[in-house]
């Protein structure tokens, strides 16, 4: 298992990963482009992927400019490995090197994802359209990796 910094030669394998998962499914797969992707990965903010055997299996993507994880996905088959949690791990630390400001994410309800982030320390904020809005501040992450 290799994870390293995504970069633009990765995105369709991304795009494979984001198009095969169960939940928080996109309604359209096309709502989501490679040109989203490349921006989000090299002007808006930056993004790893987990790689077994030479496939992406896992990838996440965070944002600057809105203080946003753009996405935390991995594909079906290589779920309960940890993978999520190396891939949120180093991008929360990367993000919070980089600035202090309360970062915050949507995910659907009654989801695993939802269960995931309740235990990372995340604090619901209420709804962001039909998705939980968590948020996850400086200080909070900083205790919980001190913990660690």
């Amino acid at each position: 298992m290799i994870i390293r910094e995504a970069n633009i030669e990765d995105i369709p394998q991304i795009q494979m990963v984001r198009n095969v998962v169960k939940e928080n499914t996109l309604s359209d797969p096309n709502l989501v482009t490679n040109q989203d992707c490349e921006e989000f990965l090299t002007v808006r903010g930056k993004g790893w992927v987990c790689e077994i055997d030479d496939m992406i299996v896992g990838f996440s993507i965070v944002d600057l400019k809105e203080n946003n994880i753009w996405a935390l996905f991995l594909h079906p088959d290589f779920e309960n490995q940890g993978i999520g949690r190396k891939l949120h791990d180093i991008m929360l630390n990367w993000y919070f090197s980089k600035t202090s400001e309360t970062v915050w994410l949507g995910t659907s309800p009654k989801t695993r994802a939802e269960i995931f982030y309740r235990k990372s320390g995340w604090q619901e904020k209420g709804m962001h359209g039909k998705e939980i809005k968590f948020e996850m501040n400086f200080d909070n992450w900083k205790n919980k990796t001190e913990i660690k």
